[in-house]
């Protein structure tokens, strides 16, 4: 079983699928549990939500402070000496928390991994380095960690799998360019992606959900 704590919500008895969603850099597992009652589910079958919760670190980024995190981060461009060992750990715990829905009963093509800011950098890597299909992705206000070696660690797996991309055009965290480059990157690598912008800072909008509920329909049905 992972070792990451988890809030484990269904949308219906019996659960047929699976989204599991990473939070963002010093939330945890609750920040986005209120997102499930705002999607509209209807068409959708049932769904089990789980949202882990990161380990507390020191982020140098902040100054050394103690915070959920899935990994440090060193600057605030995102890119220069990126903590790769950190990824790949956070990466083998959220895989862990896969491979225990699969044996609960939920194949991985049933499974959809989303996540905001860190959180979608640690879905998209994650899910691309996975050597099993899944559903789907949602890669919210983030980016795509280690670009450099991408090509290397990417699995063909789901080379496939419906990317869902979107991004605040005022986000002063992670800045648009930042989400638009690895869209571009993974376009030009072949993935579907699916690419969304919203007037919003480093949040979530209401079209946003909107349309995320549209993908889930789409994917998991």
């Amino acid at each position: 079983m992972s070792k990451l704590p988890t809030i484990v919500l269904e949308s219906a008895p019996n659960p047929t699928c699976a989204v599991i969603w990473l939070h963002g850099l010093g939330a945890d597992g609750n920040d986005f549990v209120p997102i499930v009652e705002e999607l509209d589910l209807d068409d959708c079958p049932p769904i089990r939500f789980i949202f882990p919760s990161a380990p507390s670190m020191p982020v140098t980024w902040n100054q050394g402070y103690v915070m959920p995190a899935w990994y440090d981060i060193t600057g605030s461009d995102l890119i220069s000496r990126q903590d790769a060992q950190g990824i790949e750990k956070s990466a083998a715990s959220i895989k862990e928390l896969i491979t225990e829905q699969t044996s609960l009963g939920i194949p991985y093509k049933n499974i959809v991994l989303a996540g905001f800011s860190q959180g979608c950098a640690m879905a998209l890597h994650t899910a691309l380095t996975l050597p099993h299909s899944l559903a789907g992705i949602v890669a919210l206000s983030g980016y795509l960690p280690l670009a450099d070696t991408f090509k290397t660690a990417a699995n063909p797996a789901n080379q496939l799998t419906p990317i869902f991309m979107a991004h605040g055009t005022q986000d002063p965290v992670v800045l648009l360019k930042r989400g638009e480059d690895s869209k571009n990157l993974l376009t030009s690598l072949g993935y579907s992606v699916n690419w969304h912008t919203y007037a919003m800072a480093h949040s979530v909008h209401p079209n946003e959900l909107e349309d995320i509920a549209g993908f889930l329909k789409k994917v998991l049905s």
